[in-house]
């Protein structure tokens, strides 16, 4: 997830996609192989990052090798409006109480994550969240520490669920001061670890379909997705604003709205 950060009227701009050759070296260290698979799964090839986990795109996901070598079941699949999406694969063996632990982070952090799951826990699904304090939890929320850059910054990344149907083990939260500042807001890290752990369970964007919605700048669709765009029965046809799945981050408190509840309803 990404927040707009304002540096004297710098404007938000998306990569443009470019044609390479086979036989270019890329410039970025990322192979043409590699991106050929990110886009084929319905993913931007801009401004893709490698990491020791995988490689992370459009701003806070995390494409695992798992993810990036799957081939999910395509007559399940949509080209996206405006609607609530998620991915092919979910968490499964339900009614489930997942467990979350926190590594190395400081107080609003830890506060964060009881709100987030506080508010999951309070919809009544057969999925709930609980956080602990030993043992080994199935999703790890730790820190990394990252200024902006092009007038942006990563304020989180995950990923999706398992084939099996785990949930994506790992949440990783900006440190630097850039992020959330010296003071971080309890309800703003809260919302950033609600959204990432909405990712976890298997949500894409709510406006990927165009992350100028959230994000501003021109208008960027970021592809049907092998990986999974079904469309969520009862959610809007409509831009749906306010909605905790969106691309970007308002710099503020964002929790669900009655359209995320009616998805979370459907699937959990």
């Amino acid at each position: 997830m990404k927040k707009i950060i304002l540096f004297s009227l710098v404007a938000f701009s998306l990569y443009s996609c470019k044609k390479t050759s086979e036989v270019t070296a890329p410039t970025d260290g990322i192979s043409v192989a590699t991106k050929a698979k990110i886009a084929a799964l319905g993913f931007s090839t801009a401004n893709v990052h490698k990491t020791a986990d995988g490689y992370l795109v459009e701003g806070d996901i995390l494409l695992d090798d798992e993810i990036l070598n799957s081939t999910p079941d395509q007559s399940l699949l949509r080209i996206a409006e405006n609607e609530q999406y998620r991915t092919t694969n979910l968490v499964k063996n339900l009614p489930r109480v997942v467990t979350i632990g926190i590594t190395g982070l400081g107080t609003a952090f830890v506060q964060g994550t009881d709100l987030a799951i506080s508010r999951y826990n309070a919809l009544g699904l057969q999925l709930k969240f609980q956080r602990i304090t030993s043992g080994t939890p199935e999703i790890t929320i730790l820190g990394f520490d990252q200024a902006a850059s092009g007038g942006y910054i990563t304020l989180g990344s995950s990923g999706f669920p398992t084939k099996r149907g785990d949930p994506y083990n790992t949440i990783k939260m900006n440190t630097n001061a850039q992020a959330y500042g010296s003071n971080p807001s309890v309800t703003y890290v809260g919302s950033v670890i609600q959204h990432e752990l909405g990712h976890c369970i298997g949500m894409r964007h709510t406006d990927y379909y165009d992350r100028s919605y959230s994000c501003g700048g021109a208008v960027s669709n970021e592809g049907a997705s092998n990986v999974g765009a079904i469309l969520i029965p009862g959610t809007p046809s409509t831009a749906n604003a306010g909605s905790w799945m969106l691309a970007c981050s308002n710099g503020g408190d964002r929790t669900f709205n009655s359209n995320d509840i009616v998805g979370l309803n459907y699937i959990y």
